[in-house]
């Protein structure tokens, strides 16, 4: 915002305050957003949650994620290939991560009969508190480490990497059916695992 230099030292402190107010606003609106730059193509977003879905012949494959777990053993996404998986991002410094962890593995726990397997990938953390996070919650289903967020920028264009917690649901064939933007909850979570199994 340009102020004329004959403009009075109030006013210009006004100015002033206006330009940092949109800026922060302008900063805060990165840190929430949803859209996930140019991978939205097929995304159909629900406006009351957080989530959106791909139509089964819209899907992308996800990409094959491997790793080393928070516990040091070697991992991929595709060593679930023919599961549906749910793609979990978290930290243990996210308060929203610690909010939304108990739905996950209760989802977990009893969606596993059907095929269903989860795996997280943990950012930003030193492992030690990433471990503590998961005793503290009881998650019993593995996470992989990325304290330098290399596989969190493999889904850029699907969830932004301010976005945590987020998750992306990833169909039989390795293909992203859904995700959710956001801390989510086991109606939600639920509801939308039901849907990608129902093949829909």
């Amino acid at each position: 915002m340009v102020v004329p230099a004959h403009t009075s030292r109030s006013a210009r402190r006004a100015a002033g305050a206006l330009t940092a107010a949109l800026t922060g606003a302008a900063l805060l609106a990165g840190c929430t957003n949803s859209t996930g730059g140019g991978g939205d193509a097929g995304f159909v977003t629900n406006a009351s949650t957080n989530i959106t879905d791909v139509a089964p012949g819209q899907r992308v494959a996800a990409p094959d994620l491997s790793g080393t777990t928070l516990d040091g053993k070697k991992l991929a996404l595709s060593d679930y290939r023919g599961k549906y998986v749910v793609v979990n991002i978290w930290g243990s410094w996210c308060g929203p991560c610690r909010l939304e962890a108990p739905a996950l593995e209760e989802t977990y726990e009893q969606y596993q009969a059907k095929g269903v397997q989860f795996l997280g990938i943990n950012v930003r953390d030193v492992n030690s508190a990433a471990l503590a996070f998961v005793a503290d919650d009881h998650i019993t289903y593995p996470s992989l480490q990325d304290p330098s967020e290399t596989l969190l920028l493999e889904f850029k264009t699907v969830v932004p990497p301010t976005n945590i917690p987020s998750s992306i649901i990833v169909d039989r064939d390795g293909k992203i059916a859904t995700r959710i933007i956001g801390g989510t909850t086991e109606p939600q979570l639920k509801q939308a695992l039901d849907k990608v199994l129902s093949g829909s």
